[in-house]
């Protein structure tokens, strides 16, 4: 929990700065996260401790320079990496993406389900269910979950609306074992 404490800060102090020099680092920093995501040497340079700190920071600077990152991104990671807190980045980024939707007043929530995909119309009936009671936009990815036996589990920030088969069943095992 302390973590995701400190990676709050890091990620609120960044996007003031970012704000401050007109440098979208949300953006920025989802750029990076894919690219993270796609490589897994580079995933290993940065968050392993067998590359030295000099290392990682060339490395850095060259997968900075491709993507194009701001002088601003490109400091506060090469911070991290000094004190050795590189570990937080991830944390600091999702932080980042959370505050910056809840700035554009839309929230990122996935529904789970066993079917391969989600029809369109249910799927907009739960965000504009979601968005009343919230009042901000949710933007959802359907995830397939072979452990849900029937129904959805929607997730939103806090907030979990499971309407699965098997929660239904776990409540009323609970009701007849409290009896």
């Amino acid at each position: 929990m302390k973590e995701q404490s400190v990676a709050k800060v890091y990620a609120k102090s960044l996007l003031e700065l970012g704000d401050d020099k007109n440098v979208k680092i949300a953006d920025e920093m989802i750029k990076l996260t894919e690219v993270i995501n796609k490589s897994n040497e580079l995933e290993n340079v940065l968050f392993l401790d067998v590359f030295t700190l000099e290392e990682k920071k060339v490395i850095l600077a060259e997968v900075a320079k491709k993507l194009n990152l701001s002088q601003l991104s490109t400091e506060a990671i090469k911070y991290l990496i000094d004190e050795k807190r590189i570990g937080l980045l991830p944390l600091i980024i999702k932080e980042i993406v959370v505050i910056d939707d809840e700035r554009k007043g839309f929230m990122r929530g996935t529904i789970e389900g066993s079917d391969a995909q989600i029809d369109s119309a249910f799927k907009a009936k739960i965000e504009s269910f979601l968005k009343a009671k919230l009042g901000r936009e949710p933007h959802l990815d359907y995830v397939q979950n072979i452990n849900i036996s029937a129904g959805y589990k929607v997730t939103v920030e806090d907030l979990q609306l499971d309407a699965s088969l098997d929660n239904q069943l776990e409540q009323f095992k609970q009701s007849i074992l409290s009896v």
